[in-house]
């Protein structure tokens, strides 16, 4: 009994020195100190430039604008064909002289050229017989009225007499009427009647104010009337027209009256404004695009037809959204876009943002980017490479 008490006491001994030389090794390994830790890479997307490189980054911040909604398309300028007119002689006749050229202005009713028509003179030749019958029948009307007072002559003869001077006097005016037609004033036809020569130059004038935008009449050509090409071609340059290839995805934000500024190349910084007159009612099925055309003012007759142009066109309010330099932006090799922001000019971060309009050299930030915060501008790309030279 007693030497069973005398091993448990030894047991417990033995227990309580174990514990405590756990409890010593414990606090030993809690005052040490820590193992040094491996340093982690930069992080993928980061980059950090020297002072010289940085001379190759400008430093832009983010800010805010409104950003119209507005489409593009690009086309070409084009005479305004409802106010072009091909100029035809209306008979047939031979040239026989021209009094403008290609790129004269001229006034409505200027002459433009004049040709030798048998149908003129045929007319005024009918002209001066009608008004000679005209003038027998008058002489005979007055003697048969003084016969008849003197009873020399029936009152049938005075009736005839009258109805032979109607007649006469119809077809004069017929006569008359058939040589204006071809443009003489009724100072003209008294002219030719009085003096009973026949002048058969017939004189063809422009039928509008404009420009002569070509001339197809030389002296002595035959002419047809209708006979393409037209002798000479006005067109009112106050507008021209530009026709744009549209997208049909753009179709449904387009209408008749919306207004439109037009750039062209020759003219850089230069608005010319104008609105939607013709919208295309077909889809090319090949390029998936129609024609829209805008009529464009042009008062100082600047455009020329065929430049290349481009126009813009507000489809509805603008939209205050965050906006950066196109040049920030960088298209990865996978399709997205991103920037490099950075707080020090030194430490450049990726980050991938989503894009919406562009509006005078500067991106629309729909997502991925707050107001204030410092991106790359100019060098944007470089740091992509550096980055991609990095993560190699």
């Amino acid at each position: 009994m007693q030497k069973n008490k005398i091993n448990l006491g030894i047991g417990a001994l033995t227990g309580c020195l174990l514990v405590a030389a756990i409890v010593v090794y414990q606090s030993r390994a809690d005052n040490a100190s820590p193992p040094p830790q491996r340093v982690s890479a930069p992080a993928q997307d980061s980059v950090t430039i020297t002072e010289l490189q940085s001379k190759q980054v400008k430093i832009e911040a983010a800010q805010m604008l409104d950003f119209a909604s507005q489409r593009e398309a690009v086309g070409y300028i084009d005479f305004n064909q409802d106010f072009t007119v091909p100029v035809f002689s209306p008979y047939q006749g031979r040239v026989r002289q021209v009094f403008a050229k290609a790129g004269d202005d001229v006034r409505k009713g200027q002459p433009l050229f004049s040709i030798d028509s048998p149908d003129l003179v045929q007319a005024e030749s009918t002209l001066i017989s009608t008004a000679g019958v005209v003038a027998l029948n008058s002489k005979v009307l007055e003697r048969a009225r003084k016969m008849f007072e003197t009873q020399a002559s029936a009152q049938k003869d005075v009736e005839q007499a009258i109805s032979d001077q109607q007649t006469a006097e119809g077809n004069y005016q017929a006569a008359r009427n058939a040589v204006r037609i071809f443009g003489k004033s009724e100072s003209e036809i008294d002219k030719i009647a009085a003096t009973r020569k026949v002048d058969g130059e017939l004189l063809v004038a422009s039928p509008q104010r404009g420009r002569v935008t070509a001339r197809n009449a030389a002296p002595g050509s035959l002419l047809q009337p209708g006979n393409a090409p037209a002798p000479f071609t006005v067109a009112d340059l106050s507008t021209m027209w530009m026709v744009a290839n549209v997208s049909e995805y753009d179709l449904p934000q387009l209408r008749l009256g919306q207004h439109v500024a037009v750039a062209v190349m020759a003219y850089p910084g230069q608005k010319f404004q104008g609105e939607i007159t013709n919208i295309g009612a077909a889809v090319d099925p090949n390029t998936h695009r129609a024609a829209v055309r805008s009529e464009i003012k042009d008062l100082q007759h600047q455009l020329r037809p065929q430049m290349l142009a481009t126009y813009v066109i507000r489809t509805g309010e603008p939209t205050r959204s965050v906006a950066i330099p196109v040049n920030g932006v960088v298209r990865e090799g996978d399709g997205t876009m991103t920037v490099f922001v950075t707080q020090d000019s030194r430490r450049f971060v990726r980050r991938p943002v989503r894009l919406g309009l562009q509006q005078d050299g500067l991106t629309q930030i729909l997502d991925g980017l707050s107001a204030g915060e410092k991106i790359a501008g100019d060098g944007a790309l470089f740091l992509s490479n550096m980055l991609a030279l990095q993560s190699r």
